[in-house]
């Protein structure tokens, strides 16, 4: 019987076989694209591209990537509260990040070579497959793919030293022997010299005019920028160390006299952007505070950002304004005030007239309070970069007015000295019938409300109904813009001796904020170093200029009674003295250590360059480890 169905069928077959097209077993699938239809299709390999660029690391970025990824991903926007002038406020299932005794060596950690490969393998078939393409659109995704590659290179050696630099497909043999894929460490030099060589020579080719979401020319002039002036501290600061953090094969330190050539280089980039005309310091709002605060957020008509990560589609909305946004006016029943400024990061915002920042709460001889009249009277005159940056006591957001008060200081005649009372809540009323605890604290143990006194602007999206669940926040993250390029070539310029040049870069940026022109008259590097922590707060960069200027072991020293490990916090009171018209219904200022905070930070010598998972060394015995690990 089954020998009859068998013959049927193959009746069929011959029947039908002539009146069938010869190339019937040869037709191409409609549900999968060939290499061909990919790498001869402009919006197939813009498609990839986006892919590429959605994978470029970021460590603390706006996107919230809780576990890291296949790839190596770190970006989360709750390591602010580890890393940066910040701390946690939020829920307490996570106050280990204000418990962390060290820093462990695995911080920071990134060998994302699945990115890598994926980038060689675009552009062996772009060379391989692209036949239908111009020459011109063969070199511009080339060119493409090429920063993309090199801008992960510099996340890799900003972060691990020297690594091995693949360029091309490796490909096992299936011979037994994976030798050929085993490929070395570079020198930690040569991985920046890589950076440097790869965008002199795809600058050109770029194309994308005026785009700041996909790299151009200036965009791969900003990494180099960057990543020159990196190059150039580790060749200078990492050899001012008692001892130098090397290794014999120079996987790790740089020779002190690569210091000016790299300065060099990241100078003449910066010019070069600066003078380009294509993009200019963003100042458009009169009110400096607010113009600083839209330079980061603005999109319309921003010749500031030079690149950037958007989150316009729906699909992209990011969570950080719902996790964020000031306690007292969250616009949902859930989330707000998860990272807060920390006082340290206030006080380093001077004071217009050029005097430190460190904020006036007791009289000279410490005998009394100084009393101010309304809560944001102390801040007065302060650089505008700071309203820009923070939510302190007195302004507003949305419109709204932000209550942050602590308590208030009731007078005791029988003590002869002020009773501290605190709400147990928030929004609470004191015995006179005014206002006990602010709607948005300070508190000292209420999770989601602020534990240091002040809250995040920065970032922060004020569009109505931008921190709910529903709707979220398109705020775009930055990875380059011109603020920070002016104070690249001013640091370098300052480093190669040209001070007159440096100030000119310092008080441009400076101008911005609300300073004077011309308002500095002498430099030097502590400035810088300042200047860089008021302007680039929370966008990236705390960390690693630390490290690279070889301070993040003596910032974050693990002592209790450090100013800089321990993060501090400052509680607004208003004064309850009836029968003293000075004093009666004033504000006055506690600093503190923040309640909730409970470790100093603590930057071991081997954090400076991350550790190397021990799977990597035993997959390529060619890989040499990081010193201390």
């Amino acid at each position: 019987m089954q020998k009859r169905y068998i013959g049927i069928i193959l009746g069929i077959c011959l029947y039908l076989l002539p009146t069938c097209k010869k190339d019937w077993l040869e037709r191409q699938p409609k549900n999968i694209l060939l290499e061909d239809q990919v790498w001869n299709d402009p919006k197939q390999i813009v498609a990839l591209l986006a892919n590429f660029y959605d994978r470029l690391p970021v460590q603390s970025g706006l996107q919230d990537i809780n576990n890291t990824g296949a790839d190596g991903r770190t970006a989360q926007w709750r390591d602010m509260a580890n890393i940066d002038d910040a701390m946690w406020s939020g829920q307490s299932n996570e106050d280990w990040r204000n418990n962390i005794p060290s820093y462990g060596y695995d911080s920071w950690r990134l060998w994302n070579y699945t990115l890598i490969r994926d980038i060689n393998l675009a552009l062996e078939n772009i060379n391989t497959y692209a036949v239908k393409l111009t020459e011109t659109q063969k070199k511009q995704f080339s060119a493409e793919l090429r920063f993309l590659r090199a801008y992960n290179y510099f996340e890799l050696v900003k972060r691990m030293g020297g690594v091995p630099l693949v360029t091309k497909q490796l490909i096992y043999d299936y011979s037994g022997d994976a030798s050929s894929l085993q490929v070395p460490r570079a020198k930690e030099e040569e991985v920046y010299d890589f950076i440097a060589g790869e965008v002199d020579a795809i600058k050109e080719d770029l194309g994308n005019a005026g785009n700041v979401t996909r790299a151009n020319k200036y965009t791969a002039l900003a990494l180099k920028s960057r990543a020159m002036l990196y190059a150039g501290s580790i060749a200078r600061y990492n050899n001012l160390m008692p001892a130098p953090i090397n290794t014999p094969g120079g996987e790790v330190g740089i020779p002190a006299g690569r210091a000016n050539e790299y300065y060099t280089e990241s100078l003449e980039t910066s010019k070069e952007i600066i003078s380009s005309g294509q993009y200019s310091l963003y100042k458009v709002n009169p009110n400096v505070g607010e113009n600083f605060y839209e330079a980061i957020t603005k999109k319309s008509g921003n010749r500031e950002a030079i690149f950037v990560k958007d989150f316009l589609s729906p699909q992209k909305r990011h969570w950080f304004s719902y996790d964020n946004i000031v306690r007292g006016i969250r616009e949902d029943n859930l989330g707000s005030s998860s990272v807060t400024p920390s006082l340290n990061l206030v006080e380093s915002y001077e004071y217009l007239d050029g005097t430190a920042g460190t904020l006036k709460t007791r009289t000279e001889d410490n005998t009394d309070f100084i009393y101010y009249n309304n809560p944001e009277d102390i801040f007065a005159n302060k650089d505008a970069r700071l309203y820009g940056t923070v939510i302190y006591p007195g302004t507003t957001f949305k419109g709204l007015p932000v209550g942050i008060q602590a308590g208030v200081m009731a007078w005791n005649p029988d003590k002869n000295a002020y009773d501290i009372v605190e709400g147990s809540d928030l929004n609470t009323t004191y015995t006179d019938g005014r206002q006990l605890t602010g709607s948005s604290g300070p508190h000292r143990s209420i999770q989601e409300v602020s534990n240091t006194g002040f809250y995040l602007r920065k970032y922060i999206d004020a569009g109505a109904r931008t921190s709910t669940r529903g709707i979220q926040s398109d705020i775009w993250w930055i990875w380059f813009r011109l603020g920070e390029v002016y104070l690249n070539a001013a640091e370098a310029a300052l480093e190669l001796g040209q001070t007159g040049e440096a100030l000119g870069y310092v008080n441009a940026v400076r101008e911005r904020a609300g300073f004077p022109p011309n308002s500095l008259s002498t430099l030097n590097m502590a400035r810088i170093q300042n200047e860089r922590r008021a302007e680039l707060a929370f966008e990236d960069h705390r960390l690693w200029d630390l490290k690279r200027w070889r301070l993040a072991d003596k910032v974050w020293d693990g002592n209790f009674s450090s100013p800089t490990a321990m993060v501090y916090a400052l509680y607004p009171y208003r004064v309850v003295r009836p029968g003293n018209a000075a004093r009666n219904g004033k504000y006055v200022f506690v600093k503190m250590v923040a309640p909730r905070f409970r470790a100093p930070r603590f930057f071991q010598l081997g954090n400076y360059y991350s550790s190397i998972d021990q799977g990597v060394i035993n997959n390529n015995p060619k890989i040499v480890k990081n010193p201390f690990h």
